[in-house]
Parts: structure tokens; sequence; C-alpha cells
């Protein structure tokens, strides 16, 4: 084990959350050499770009995701991350079902902070259809959501130094 935390964000087709995710992920891990972040889908298509509506959304935030591409959820991809988080519970169950093998490593990302609303363990809903104001209303559960995530890994993380 290394010191370096690959936190690895799953939705289901890797074009609208899990990708939004991972760019204000990056920012705000933005640094620090000890995080790395990545993105996968249960259903992702391969090579597929990120949502028009997230990039505009990121964009809007001076983030970007050059050269984004979906990815599948994989053996090899779980085996590489050291935090799995997923949007729903439906997510999680998928996961836990799919690769028990790694099931220590599974969270919701909304697990370790409370929704104005929604309480514990909301999940995050897809905003694909809906219009940007969906977008913003899933980037705005990301920023609440975030910060206790890395609060969570910095607290509880364990290093072979």
């Amino acid at each position: 084990m290394s010191d370096k935390k690959h936190v690895l964000f799953v939705c289901t087709g890797n074009t609208c959350r899990s990708p939004m995710a991972e760019g204000l992920f990056r920012k705000a891990v933005a640094g620090r050499e000890d995080y790395t972040v990545s993105s996968a889908g249960l259903a992702a298509s391969k090579g597929t770009p990120a949502n028009p509506e997230t990039a505009a959304l990121l964009k809007k935030r001076d983030l970007a995701l050059d050269g984004f591409a979906s990815r599948s959820v994989s053996n090899t991809r779980l085996s590489e991350a050291t935090h799995v988080f997923a949007m729903t519970s439906g997510h999680l169950q998928s996961l836990e079902a799919r690769f028990p093998d790694h099931a220590d490593k599974f969270y919701l990302v909304c697990e370790f902070v409370e929704i104005p609303g929604e309480g514990i363990g909301a999940d995050i809903p897809d905003p694909i259809g809906m219009g940007r104001r969906a977008y913003e209303e899933v980037a705005e559960m990301f920023d609440l959501a975030i910060p206790a995530i890395i609060t969570y890994i910095d607290q509880t993380w364990k290093s072979s130094l």
C-alpha cells in the first residue's frame, strides 16, 4: 500500500455525474500529490465524451475534462482505487453484487454529509435530459459532499510509510 489515495466515482454511463464529480474533486485536491481521481460507469459505453451540460458546467467553473472518454467499471479499475464513491444506493448495491471482493472500498457520495431536505446518504439524482438547472443542483450536492469525502479520507487513511 502506498500513501497515494485513488478516488473513483461511479455512476451509470460515466458521462454526467461521475465526470462532474471527477472534475470537481480534482479541483478540490489541486496541488495535493497524495490524491488521484477518476470515474467510471456501471453501464458505460467506451469512449463517449462527457455530456455537454456537464462539460458546460465544469467550464463555467474554470474546469475542463480534456480528453475525457467514458469507461466501464472493472476489476482492474477497482483494484487501482482506494475509495469508490457511488452516486446512488442502487449503484452501491450493483457494485457490491458484481464486485464483492472490493466491497470494503465502496461508499455513497453523500455518506458523510447531510444534504438539506434529503438527509445523510442521499442519492445524487441523474440530471440527464433535465436541463441546466438539474446539473447545477447536482453540482451543489457535490459541493457539499466533496469536502466531507476529503475529510473522511484524510482522517481515516493509513499508509505503509
